[in-house]
């Protein structure tokens, strides 16, 4: 056994589902997982990930491929025999029992001896601190709490695995935020291993160690948030994760990793995409933070001419929309400070970036 087979926790080897026998919802899903990862299913509604996560904890079955914990397959294991913890959007807790009634069902199904059973939910109450709300019923908490509760329950067992379902989904966004933190935490100091579904980007960057992208049953990549963010391996991943502006061109050379690429608004220098060819229309993609405009004190080796539409005050900072003469928008995000600039409408500005942070897709 080489030593990336002894690394794995989980495997999904060639997983493919189809509910009609044919139209596959999982097209072929490869993923390593080690012990103690944090890994996040994202992508679009219909992109198959809850599906994934379905299969993994055995609610779905697999058309064809294997899932694999610690070297055995799982196809064919019940449920209830897979040793997995389950959090989902609703919460999922029992409302005529008690907080600390809720968090003893798993153990006492499991046969835990009553003393026990107390001891440990008192611990679990603790590191979700809701120790003072044992008594409660589910009805009497809040969203957060609801969420804490779930939480500790599906930890509480000690699985060895623990899927979450868009489990944030149904709070506000402070309780979202909340929360995020509260897991993460969690997962620092417990170390069991995740995998979470959601569709909101920064959810997942801010939580995960990798990320895999799902679209149309197929992921288009999968790793760690830095690297989705700055790194997009296709157009998709790049629209899809985070705030992107796309800039029409065509190729007129590649050399060394890098294209010239001609705009409505000048020739601008970019990295290339895999498979990019010579020649060609492109897309260049650069986020609005990267953006800068002139004049300015960063380094770039990048101008774009284009023409100022509006500013819109976010608060911490204001984003600028400008457009170059084929007409296509480019946003700008700038700090609310006392450099930010001001423009009349239909006045020309010119934009500045570095190559190294931009990619031409074809």
């Amino acid at each position: 056994m080489n030593d990336v087979e002894t690394e794995t926790f989980l495997r999904f080897d060639n997983v493919k589902k189809s509910y009609d026998q044919k139209n596959l919802v999982v097209k072929g899903f490869d993923m390593q997982v080690k012990e103690g990862e944090f890994i996040t299913l994202l992508g679009p509604s219909g992109s198959g990930k809850t599906t994934v996560l379905m299969m993994l904890a055995g609610f779905e079955s697999v058309t064809s491929g294997d899932i694999v914990i610690r070297g055995k397959s799982i196809n064919k294991t019940a449920p209830n025999k897979r040793n997995i913890g389950m959090v989902f959007q609703n919460y999922a807790l029992f409302p005529h029992m008690s907080v600390a009634e809720n968090l003893a069902y798993p153990l006492s199904v499991r046969k835990m001896p009553k003393a026990k059973i107390k001891e440990r939910v008192a611990h679990y109450l603790s590191l979700v601190e809701l120790s003072e709300f044992g008594n409660r019923r589910p009805g009497q908490l809040s969203g957060g709490q609801k969420q804490r509760v779930a939480l500790a329950r599906a930890m509480i067992f000690e699985p060895m695995l623990i899927l979450m379902d868009e489990p944030l989904g149904a709070l506000d966004k402070n309780l979202r935020e909340q929360m995020q933190f509260e897991i993460t935490r969690l997962h620092k100091k417990l170390g069991f291993t995740v995998i979470y579904v959601t569709h909101d980007q920064t959810e997942a960057l801010s939580m995960s160690s990798r990320i895999a992208v799902f679209n149309d049953g197929v992921v288009q990549q999968c790793a760690p948030p830095s690297e989705l963010y700055e790194r997009p391996i296709n157009a998709f991943v790049a629209d899809f994760i985070g705030e992107n502006n796309f800039i029409p061109g065509k190729i007129t050379s590649v050399r060394d990793g890098k294209a010239t690429v001609h705009t409505d608004g000048g020739d601008v220098v970019t990295q290339v995409s895999e498979g990019l060819p010579a020649s060609g229309s492109c897309r260049v993609s650069i986020r609005p933070e990267k953006l800068f405009i002139h004049p300015t004190t960063h380094a770039h080796d990048n101008a774009l001419k284009v023409r100022f539409t509006t500013r819109i005050y976010v608060g911490d900072f204001i984003r600028y929309y400008f457009a170059l003469p084929d007409g296509t928008d480019i946003i700008v995000k700038v700090l609310n400070d006392l450099s930010a600039p001001e423009f009349e409408e239909g006045e020309e500005a010119q934009l500045l970036w570095l190559a190294t942070d931009c990619i031409a897709f074809a």
